[in-house]
């Protein structure tokens, strides 16, 4: 605009009368923008001529009231009020202001009663705090339609000053009450055409829509948001209008209209564009900014949108696969099934498919660049017709596919032709599931269903499975190996192959690892008990400790299983490489480490299995028994004091014992003024309380 430049120039030249001239200019004009007057009279204040910018701003003030322009005026005077007034009139001034603005909100008086606004007027700051706070308010004026999260729309019922509080009725959840200061942060003021605020005054309107016009219906809903809404926020909007009989039908007709956005991968969230023009040319803009697969993704969903727009967006995609053929095939190959589904394609590349069968080209690298499992296996069964070396490409890939659908075909297809050989190829799965953890994982899940590979060697599977759920190699994989733990899975069912001489050693490896529930391994060890009952060990005798005490072993087995033990695994691994074993010191020296940490683990875990909880509050002082503090009393009258714990808690310089000790023996079952004999002295027993220790010693 050229007078706000010429004002700006004015300003900066500090020429004040042409400013002045300028400025009665700008109020002549019916579209300049505020802040060219705010951002003047701000320079004026700063330059000392606040007298020249006091008649100016109190036009622009006069302007704004004549053309009732409240919420205009009421910036003015949160900006430059201090420039016009003195803070007596600038308060009257912001109070007539607010008046006009909501005056006919039934809360308004009593509001600014509330707030105070009236009080404190030569303090500025504070009035406009509660301005601020006044006008977040009158959004929640009675009657008011509002939306709370996870409660739906609402009806602003009542204000009660005393409580500072808003009642708000909800359809489903009766009244609730929601404090002033809460009410800014969790209640939305709803307008008019907002679809939750039209489904609780225009229901019949609305269901005539959805049976008449399903995209109408749709645009109330997108329209009523800022942000896109995905699938489920639609669903949930439209909840009593779409009945969920009808939903899909209903959101296969909305969506299709060509202002429907759709925006994302995977959970997709869509919103209404202008025009469907303003449509093609934002899925455009989009297509070009995406990355290649997203824009195959894209042709998939938008193509069907406009004719013109998918010749275009095809086109597009195959300039992308020539540049990429050499480099990467696999995206070159994606791009021409995507292409070929909508038939686009150009079937004079090179860098088709079945040109580069039959050109003789090896597969591998394109099939090792495709991410889409469909694409992939449609190039497997596309070789499998066309490639005389179809099963050795299949061999090959079986050690590098991730996927199990397409791992399914490669054994099926190969057991087909060769069936020793993928039992072969499985044998060296069970032996080093490492070499190809995909395939691995595949193969455990895949057994549960089929006998054959459970009998195979069901104990070295189970074993197996254990050490890849401690393997980092398998950590993506986590999830999926715990999963062959629940019934039915994989690891029961294994159970039940196991053979007699099998059966003890699969138990010891159920009962050492620490990788599954503590449930999960208690199903487990009952289901070999009920088929080998020779399992079953008589009762082991129990490890006495503090709950602290146990905790702590706890966590030092766990610290010797996943930091530790890994740890000295590495450390062989890298003496191997060192070279010659024989005068390898580190390797012995690692490998003795091994001994000894394996030899600590299965010590603690056993101990472990036996431990028992000592409850010293269980003490009565009837008699001592375990976790009891026995006050002693020798023939000359000399006093001790005797705790009797577990093993782990044992000091006897402390006076504390354990209660596999000849002492602790001997004292326990003995009450208040019995006899005993701790070594060569006499006691007397005194009284008999609850152990003050509670932690590990």
């Amino acid at each position: 605009m050229a007078l706000a430049d010429d004002l700006e120039r004015n300003l900066a030249s500090k020429d004040f009368d042409a400013v002045e001239d300028t400025w009665l200019a700008l109020l002549e004009q019916p579209d300049t923008d505020l802040d060219v007057f705010l951002d003047a009279a701000k320079d004026m204040a700063a330059a000392g001529e606040d007298g020249r910018a006091r008649p100016l701003l109190d036009m622009l003030d006069e302007q704004l009231r004549n053309r009732e322009a409240w919420a205009l005026r009421l910036e003015v005077l949160r900006e430059v009020g201090a420039v016009m007034h003195d803070p007596a009139r600038l308060h009257k001034a912001v109070v007539d202001t607010l008046r006009a603005l909501h005056g006919e909100h039934h809360i308004f008086e009593a509001m600014v009663e509330h707030l105070r606004l009236n009080k404190a007027i030569e303090d500025t700051p504070k009035m406009w705090t509660k301005v601020n706070r006044l006008s977040t308010l009158m959004s929640f004026d009675i009657g008011s339609i509002v939306y709370m999260e996870g409660k739906g729309a609402g009806e602003v019922l009542e204000s009660n000053m005393a409580l500072e509080s808003f009642k708000v009725r909800f359809e489903h959840l009766g009244e609730i009450r929601v404090g002033f200061r809460a009410a800014g942060k969790l209640l939305r003021p709803l307008r008019a055409s907002h679809i939750l605020r039209r489904k609780r005054d225009e229901r019949e309107v609305l269901e005539a829509l959805r049976d008449g016009n399903p995209p109408e219906l749709l645009r109330i809903v997108l329209e009523s948001y800022e942000d896109p809404r995905t699938g489920a926020d639609i669903r949930r909007d439209l909840a009593g209008i779409v009945p969920d009989s009808r939903w899909s039908s209903w959101w296969a007709t909305a969506r299709k209209h060509p202002q429907v956005l759709a925006d994302g991968k995977g959970r997709r969230a869509y919103r209404w564009a202008a025009s469907s023009e303003d449509a093609r040319g934002s899925v455009w803009e989009t297509f070009q900014a995406a990355e290649p697969r997203r824009q195959i993704a894209l042709l998939r969903a938008e193509g069907s949108r406009d004719p013109a727009l998918k010749t275009r967006m095809s086109a597009h995609l195959v300039d992308l696969a020539s540049n990429a053929a050499d480099e990467d095939p696999g995206l070159a190959c994606e791009i021409w099934f995507a292409l070929d589904k909508h038939g686009e394609v150009p079937t004079s590349v090179s860098w088709r498919p079945a040109a580069r069968m039959a050109a003789g080209d090896d597969l591998r690298p394109m099939l090792r660049g495709i991410e889409d499992r469909g694409a992939r296996e449609r190039v497997y069964r596309m070789a499998q017709q066309s490639s005389d070396d179809w099963q050795t490409l299949f061999e090959d890939m079986f050690w590098e596919e991730q996927e199990p659908r397409i791992l399914d075909l490669l054994a099926e297809v190969l057991g087909n032709t060769d069936r020793a050989r993928v039992d072969a190829a499985f044998d060296q799965l069970l032996a080093q599931p490492r070499k190809s953890p995909g395939a691995f994982v595949w193969f455990a899940e895949r057994a549960a269903g089929r006998p054959m590979w459970l009998d195979r060697n069901p104990l070295r599977m189970l074993n197996q499975v254990l050490f890849a759920l401690t393997d980092n190699t398998f950590a993506t994989y986590k999830t999926r190996l715990l999963a062959l733990f629940e019934s039915g899975a994989t690891v029961p069912r294994l159970l039940s192959v196991l053979s007699e001489t099998q059966a003890p050693a699969a138990l010891s490896a159920i009962e050492k690892t620490t990788v599954i529930d503590g449930y999960q391994k208690e199903l487990l060890q009952n289901a070999l008990y009920l088929k080998f009952p020779s399992l079953r060990r008589d009762e082991e005798t129990p490890l006495y400790a503090l709950p602290a005490s146990i905790a702590d072993k706890r966590q030092a087995l766990k610290t010797l299983l996943e930091e530790e033990i890994p740890a000295n695994r590495r450390a062989i691994e890298e003496a191997r490489e060192l070279g010659d074993l024989r005068e390898n010191f580190e390797y012995k020296s690692a490998r003795q480490r091994h001994e000894y940490l394996s030899a600590r683990a299965t010590e603690l875990d056993n101990d472990l299995k036996r431990a028992r909880p000592i409850e010293p509050l269980r003490v009565d002082g009837s008699e001592v028994i375990i976790g009891a503090r026995v006050a002693l009393t020798d023939a000359d009258g000399g006093d001790r004091v005797i705790t009797i714990l577990g093993p782990w808690e044992s000091d006897p310089e402390a006076g504390v014992l354990s209660n596999e000790s000849a002492q602790a023996q001997a004292l326990i079952g003995a009450k208040p003024g019995d006899a005993v004999t701790l070594g060569d002295v006499d006691y007397t027993v005194g009284t008999i309380e609850p152990s003050p220790i509670t932690g590990a010693s």
